[in-house]
């Protein structure tokens, strides 16, 4: 069964760091995209950023929305199945519950509807 599980996210002070993990279980990360995105209370799920299918040994695309871009990055570990979102510089306005989600031989996007697969979230608060 394909699964998906966050974790990582914490209470924060501004200025901050953490790192999220999105591990995968039941099938091997390396050919599915994976997008990261947060909803705040009220909000609509947004993305924050994404990773594309593994191209090279060397690489792969990314993108980031430009409220994160220069904090946060995303990585790969295909050794271990699981995908980073390292966040730096936290915000208030970064608080929010983070998802992951998998699409196999997807594209990089910031949409919700790119992904059909979802984790069930992890909490992030950003406060003093």
């Amino acid at each position: 069964q394909l699964q998906l599980v966050e974790s990582g996210g914490g209470l924060v002070q501004p200025g901050g760091s953490l790192r999220l993990s999105c591990a995968a279980s039941g099938f091997t990360l390396d050919r599915y995209a994976i997008g990261w995105f947060r909803q705040a209370p009220g909000k609509e799920r947004e993305g924050v950023s994404c990773i594309n299918i593994r191209i090279s040994v060397r690489s792969s695309s990314t993108n980031y929305a430009d409220s994160v871009k220069g904090r946060f990055t995303i990585s790969r570990d295909n050794a271990k199945n699981t995908v980073y979102l390292q966040m730096n510089n936290l915000k208030p306005e970064d608080t929010a519950v983070y998802y992951c989600g998998a699409q196999f031989l997807g594209s990089c996007s910031l949409g919700t509807m790119a992904y059909g697969n979802w984790g069930q979230g992890t909490q992030v608060t950003v406060s003093s």
